[in-house]
């Protein structure tokens, strides 16, 4: 699987918060380093935390990246920066993140039916909200779907992320009612999006 690089787009995530628009045309989605696993979990933890009350075990398991990894792709949007000094290196910011299956392997979750992927945790750092980091992981998702020829992409989203929501209906995709079934902390039923492709 290539790169997919950057685009100019300016549509943010959850919350469209944050500063100025950034332009993302410096930032790769790529897979997490194993370096980075720590990094990826502190940063769900912020973006979900950032507009969010989560349960302690949700919490958990956001932190839990180098499990996660070692079943499915975790992917990062990372910005490159220029090294302080002609003496450094240049160094990368995560700004985002996003989690889906492995290229023939099992789905994340029982949403997904035969001929779909489905993809989890897409969190964006609070300080890169409004940048189009959002925009710019969902549609890596639907390039790699496409790739593996998938029909369909389809997710689940809490029904406080509103910001979210707003951000995949701009994109196409559309609630799957039918499919509302998932509750999670004891009495949240999740909502259901899908796009075909």
């Amino acid at each position: 699987m290539s790169l997919l690089p950057g685009t100019r787009s300016h549509v943010g995530h959850v919350g469209e918060r944050g500063p100025a628009p950034r332009d993302v045309s410096r930032t790769t989605v790529r897979l997490a380093r194993p370096s980075e696993h720590a990094d990826v979990g502190a940063l769900l933890v912020d973006a979900y935390t950032h507009d969010y009350t989560i349960s302690a075990a949700y919490l958990a398991s956001l932190r839990e990246v180098a499990p996660r990894a070692a079943e499915h792709e975790v992917w990062v949007a990372a910005e490159a920066q220029a090294p302080g000094s002609q003496h450094e290196a240049p160094t990368q910011r995560l700004l985002g993140t996003v989690v889906t299956p492995r290229a023939g392997g099992a789905p994340l979750s029982p949403l997904a039916r035969a001929g779909e992927l489905d993809f989890r945790l897409l969190g964006v750092a609070p300080s890169a909200r409004g940048g189009g980091v959002g925009e710019l992981l969902t549609r890596h998702v639907l390039a790699l779907a496409r790739e593996r020829r998938y029909r369909r992409v389809v997710m689940n989203s809490g029904p406080q992320m509103t910001g979210a929501h707003r951000l995949y209906a701009r994109l196409g995709f559309r609630r799957l009612p039918e499919r509302e079934t998932r509750v999670v902390d004891g009495d949240v039923r999740l909502l259901a999006f899908g796009i075909d492709l």
